[in-house]
């Protein structure tokens, strides 16, 4: 996610606790219940790393209290790093067991303590020179956030890593690297939710991707494919497809293994156009788009008002009056994706094509007449 984060101080020394760290701060004001369940695995994965450094035998079912107990009799431990880690393990607990509401407020008493964790860990295990700023309370992030299923795929890196960290010990301080943990800095929704692959090919599918409709009219080649697929159930939304699209064919008469392969690329083009889309909509909030295919262009209340008529698009006189027909009377009024306009009769890419770059043209003119 783009901005800064508290944590972010601690990237040069061990960026993945930092990422973690990071994604606890993005689901407190998200989902309460979320930070705390996660808190207790992140501080236990934090202890597993300190038991590792200092040669200290554990096995895999040695709990975070025992842990804990361990190192606090071995005087590694000060009284205040104790009782935080007995607070963040105790709410921990609390979240994901019991079914009450859990507060924002609980949430901050937490993340509260995993600073005082967290600063007795850098001061012990970091660089001699690192320095640990002032606690700060966390703010609301503006604009989007995560959802709270994608957060849950995000923090289940953490458990992946504490499994690495003790099933491949290590001598370094660093947690041990856990390929799949889903820690990477994206903006919301850029998580990846699924894999859909095509003999040794594969592609990730984001989480706001996750039932995202198949628009047919998206798919030059495979447009008619899609549409025997819908009908059929198989592929009216990304959710529908099989983890790997080898046969996917077979579910409709007259096509064939190459149709298969023509859809994984269109939709391997279809997911890169909707995250360029994505990223559009999350810089620009509040703005009014038209997209064609990989291009858009943001409508301005001057542009929104420009009538749909014959005189102000010239040579495609059959789809303004159908959109008239149809009571589409302004610009402003047309669908956000222009492709859906080759729906109508004697209507087809190159006209649709031909709207969208008269489009471009009005816009160009009064941007001029401003300037």
């Amino acid at each position: 996610m783009s901005g800064s984060y508290f944590y972010e101080f601690v990237e040069p020394f061990n960026e993945k606790l930092a990422h973690v760290a990071r994604d606890l701060e993005n689901s407190i004001f998200v989902s309460p219940r979320t930070m705390l369940t996660h808190s207790r695995t992140f501080v236990e994965a934090l202890l597993t790393n300190v038991m590792l450094t200092e040669k200290i035998e554990a096995n895999p079912w040695t709990t975070l209290k025992e842990r804990l107990d361990t190192l606090s009799t071995k005087g590694y431990l000060t009284a205040e790093v104790r009782d935080a880690l007995h607070h963040v393990r105790k709410t921990g607990n609390q979240a994901a067991h019991e079914t009450r509401a859990f507060r924002f407020s609980e949430a901050l008493l937490s993340w509260e303590a995993i600073y005082i964790v967290v600063k007795w860990y850098m001061e012990v295990y970091g660089p001699v020179d690192g320095e640990v700023p002032a606690y700060k309370d966390p703010k609301p992030k503006q604009g989007e956030n995560y959802d709270l299923t994608e957060l849950e795929k995000r923090l289940l890196g953490l458990e992946e890593l504490f499994k690495k960290s003790i099933s491949q010990p290590t001598e370094e301080k660093e947690l041990p690297q856990v390929v799949s943990a889903p820690i990477a800095a994206e903006p919301p929704g850029f998580t990846s939710i699924r894999t859909i692959s095509y003999k040794k090919q594969t592609l990730s599918v984001p989480y706001f991707l996750r039932d995202a409709f198949l628009l047919p009219q998206r798919f030059d080649k495979s447009e008619t494919f899609l549409i025997r697929l819908g009908a059929e159930q198989q592929a009216r939304i990304i959710s529908e497809l099989p983890e790997n699209l080898e046969g996917i064919h077979e579910h409709v008469k007259r096509f064939n293994e190459k149709s298969d392969e023509l859809l994984f690329k269109e939709l391997s083009l279809f997911i890169e156009e909707e995250k360029e889309r994505r990223k559009v909509r999350l810089e620009r909030p509040g703005e009014l788009f038209l997209f064609y295919r990989s291009e858009y262009i943001i409508v301005t209340e001057e542009l929104a008002k420009t009538p749909l008529i014959k005189e102000e698009f010239s040579g495609i006189p059959s789809l303004v009056r159908q959109l008239q027909e149809d009571s589409l009377s302004t610009v402003g009024q047309l669908p956000q994706e222009l492709v859906i306009l080759a729906k109508y009769a004697n209507v087809g890419a190159g006209t649709v094509e031909k709207l969208f770059q008269q489009l471009q043209q009005k816009q160009e003119a009064l941007q001029r007449l401003i300037s």
